[in-house]
């Protein structure tokens, strides 16, 4: 039996940061992994998807510009793009996260890990054999989600690609469907049409990024039409069969062909085989915590779930956030140190409820920070929408001829703050700081008029939605 002040189950981003905060607070601690240390984000989410779509982007931008477009002559070198992809994961190689780890203090610990009872990890380690790990103070499980696939006829021999798949394939697929409207679907479609494959793109809803405000969704699936995608609205798959190539049967009596199919249908909570049993949750569910990552149900102050398996934001982002804040809790809980647990305080996750910002890679992009229109009046409170198109501001005309976007702030109108902001149109990811820094400090708005933006960026959309909010 090996003995620890913490034990954390999964080396993903979340985990990572969570046992360096912990390790940074007086405390030993060792990391369990089953894959490879640098979780889904390094290897088959964030860093690969945005290195198959930068080329896109890029290239996008180049055909926006007089002088630019014309130096343009061909395609996206889809062999060249995919090279980099590799370069950006290690060629799935964790060595250097292995290294990382070392450096920071933190023994790491192979195998699949699951609880066995209070503050215990059995580690079932490569060679078949079996660890126990105690923890002094607390267990943190940090193993995030997978992809949920439907239970759909023929599913199985179809081999389907998820998310995993579509980032890390090494051919381009001539004919790709893509089961789905959401982020993974939205960005998987837009980098695999740019790097050659022909596209249809199945939503069984009737919209596009359908938890963001509507003209961003409106916008994304103008422009996925506009690059050849056969976007269809409405659509169900009911079936699935493969003969050398694939066939989706659809609910309408149809048939979509094509060579692979990705069904970016959403994610599970990475509980199923844990052991959480053996403290009295339920397998397969999001881990319930509080605001400073202490599971609920679970007696005493030892078991903790930060990042996508506890539900609360499933964004690498804010679980790297909760991992830093939760790391350091274990570690002032385990002193003895007073907590913040006031809004904002030390000790919590306040902005995972109130400003998580995200970043769709699409073409536009999409960016975001706290609740939309529709969200913030389903709150019951008192609010203002106020829109401008990014186009009419001097440096969007200068970043791209023809600059099409829009600009929402969602005013709450009896502290005069911003809510929530959205901005949809080429560049627009670089915005969304300055917009969560808004929010989560609450800057009145009457003090947004002294912050500056240079002249002429992008950023004057800050000085335009201002007037526009003034009348």
């Amino acid at each position: 039996m090996d003995e620890f002040d913490v034990v954390v189950v999964g080396a993903g981003p979340t985990g990572e940061n969570l046992a360096e905060r912990a390790h940074a607070g007086g405390l030993s601690v060792a990391v369990v992994e089953s894959e490879l240390v640098g979780g889904e984000c390094s290897y088959w989410a964030c860093m690969p998807s945005k290195a198959l779509l930068r080329p896109a982007a890029a290239l996008a931008d180049a055909r926006r510009l007089a002088g630019a477009r014309e130096a343009v002559t061909g395609p996206l070198d889809a062999e060249a793009v995919l090279r980099r992809r590799d370069e950006f994961t290690s060629h799935w190689k964790d060595d250097g996260q292995v290294a990382w780890l070392d450096g920071a203090g933190l023994v790491l610990v192979r195998g699949h890990g699951r609880l066995d009872g209070p503050k215990r990890v059995a580690v079932r380690t490569p060679d078949g054999g079996r660890r126990v790990l105690t923890a002094r103070h607390a267990v943190a499980v940090c193993t995030g989600t997978r992809a949920a696939l439907p239970g759909l006829p023929g599913l199985d021999e179809v081999r389907p690609w998820t998310s995993r798949e579509a980032t890390s394939s090494e051919r381009v697929p001539p004919r790709l469907a893509v089961v789905g409207g959401g982020v993974v679907a939205c960005e998987m479609a837009t980098a695999w049409r740019a790097l050659g494959s022909e596209v249809v793109q199945l939503v069984r809803g009737s919209r596009l990024l359908p938890r963001m405000e509507p003209f961003a969704g409106e916008s994304v699936a103008e422009s996925l039409r506009a690059s050849g995608i056969d976007l269809r609205f409405g659509t169900s798959v009911t079936g699935a069969r493969r003969d050398g190539q694939v066939t989706l049967t659809l609910d309408d009596g149809g048939t979509v062909t094509c060579d692979e199919v990705l069904f970016a249908t959403g994610r599970r909570p990475a509980t199923d085989d844990l052991g959480l049993d053996t403290v009295g949750l339920a397998p397969g569910r999001s881990i319930e915590v509080d605001s400073t990552g202490l599971a609920a149900g679970v007696p005493g102050e030892w078991l903790y779930a930060a990042g996508d398996v506890n539900g609360r934001a499933l964004l690498t982002h804010q679980g790297k956030y909760q991992g830093r804040i939760f790391g350091t809790v274990i570690a002032d809980r385990a002193a003895g140190r007073p907590l913040d647990t006031a809004a904002w305080g030390r000790s919590v996750a306040t902005a995972d409820e109130r400003a998580v910002p995200q970043v769709v890679f699409t073409d536009p992009e999409v960016a975001a920070v706290g609740p939309t229109l529709e969200e913030a009046t389903r709150e019951g409170r008192r609010v203002r929408a106020v829109d401008y198109e990014i186009g009419d501001v001097s440096g969007a005309s200068l970043y791209a001829d023809g600059y099409q976007g829009r600009a929402r702030a969602v005013v709450d109108l009896d502290r005069e703050t911003l809510l929530g902001v959205t901005f949809v149109g080429p560049g627009v990811a670089e915005l969304l700081h300055s917009a969560t820094i808004a929010v989560t400090a609450e800057v009145p708005i009457s003090r947004l008029w002294h912050a500056v933006p240079s002249y002429p960026t992008i950023s004057e959309i800050w000085l335009r939605l201002l007037e526009t909010y003034r009348g």
